[in-house]
């Protein structure tokens, strides 16, 4: 079914036609005067063809309708589908420091980054949230939303996979991360507040105390499940030659712990990108709060397809415009000899 987001605007459909009829000024000036008359009537008399603007009008009265229609705002209505709300929102909050960078995942047996291989994992993971309003919070430096809560997995997904290394600064905000998600959860019911929270470090930046956001999530009831990412061993070339580091040094083990005994949720330790996939499926199994089917149509936009077809009968108008030019050059051309 078609509708119309802005139907007010075909108001001004007839705008050119009324603007044509008006009465014209008349405008003063030489009259032309024609030397050879015979020359004119042996023209009129010939295989040129007349001008003939019918074309060209009618081009530019489709471009005009298709135009006006456009910004009207058509949408398609497809069929309606129903969807069975778990009742839950799940909040994600993804790091993006600088050490999201650090190359000690794989991803299809190929070196990946972390952030890569969170991406990679929150994608299948989101995929399959059927019934679940899912939210995107993105931290480094500063903490931001990057997706409200939604039904929407498909665009939540694409979301994610824009995210880059450095969006949010190259430091740690974890107590700001917490601070926006409880913001964003505090108008939902008590058993549905859930945050899970990634991370490879330990808080450097912001204003909020991890520790005193996670006690103000508890008294939200808000629950927190805290993802530590790095690998425990990695190789990298010295002046000496290989040698071993534990490149998750920085992680702050006790602080994710704390955090998520305290709000009642549970601590997981992701060390590569199986051990991602292990914890949320555990994360998946998360009990859901029945709900009521509600039912859904999705839309899609006409406005692209009808700018398009306007753009192309503009053209065709122009084209029209410009081969009766040409005919009224060579007719003159014809006049000369």
């Amino acid at each position: 079914m078609l509708e119309l987001s802005w139907p007010w605007f075909l108001l001004i459909l007839p705008l050119p036609f009324i603007l044509h009829f008006l009465p014209k000024t008349k405008v003063k000036g030489d009259g032309i005067w024609w030397g050879n008359t015979s020359q004119l009537i042996h023209h009129q008399g010939s295989n040129v063809l007349p001008r003939n603007p019918t074309l060209r009008y009618a081009c530019l009265a489709l471009s005009w309708f298709l135009l006006v229609l456009a910004i009207a705002q058509p949408v398609w209505l497809g069929e309606p589908t129903k969807v069975t709300p778990s009742g839950r929102d799940l909040l994600i909050a993804l790091d993006l420091s600088g050490s999201m960078q650090v190359t000690d995942m794989t991803l299809n047996d190929q070196p990946a980054n972390r952030l890569e291989a969170a991406k990679s994992v929150l994608s299948d993971f989101i995929k399959e949230r059927r019934g679940d309003r899912i939210g995107i919070i993105v931290f480094g430096t500063k903490a931001y939303l990057q997706a409200p809560l939604s039904f929407d997995t498909k665009t939540i997904n694409q979301l994610v996979q824009e995210t880059q290394i450095g969006f949010a600064g190259e430091q740690t905000a974890i107590g700001d991360a917490i601070g926006l998600g409880i913001k964003r959860l505090e108008d939902k019911p008590s058993d549905k507040k859930v945050l899970i929270l990634m991370t490879d470090g330990a808080n450097t930046a912001g204003r909020v105390q991890p520790q005193q956001a996670a006690t103000f999530a508890a008294s939200q009831n808000v629950r927190i499940h805290t993802i530590g990412i790095g690998a425990d061993s990695m190789m990298v070339q010295s002046f000496f030659g290989p040698k071993a580091i534990n490149p998750s040094s920085d992680l702050d083990e006790t602080l994710l712990k704390n955090i998520a005994a305290q709000t009642g949720g549970e601590y997981f330790r992701a060390k590569s990108t199986k051990d991602l996939r292990a914890i949320y499926q555990t994360l998946d199994a998360l009990e859901p709060t029945p709900a009521e089917d509600i039912w859904q149509r999705p839309l899609t936009s006409l406005f692209h397809w009808l700018g398009f077809g306007s753009v192309a009968f503009l053209a065709l108008s122009l084209l029209a415009s410009r081969q009766v030019s040409l005919r009224t050059r060579n007719w003159r051309k014809g006049d000369r000899l």
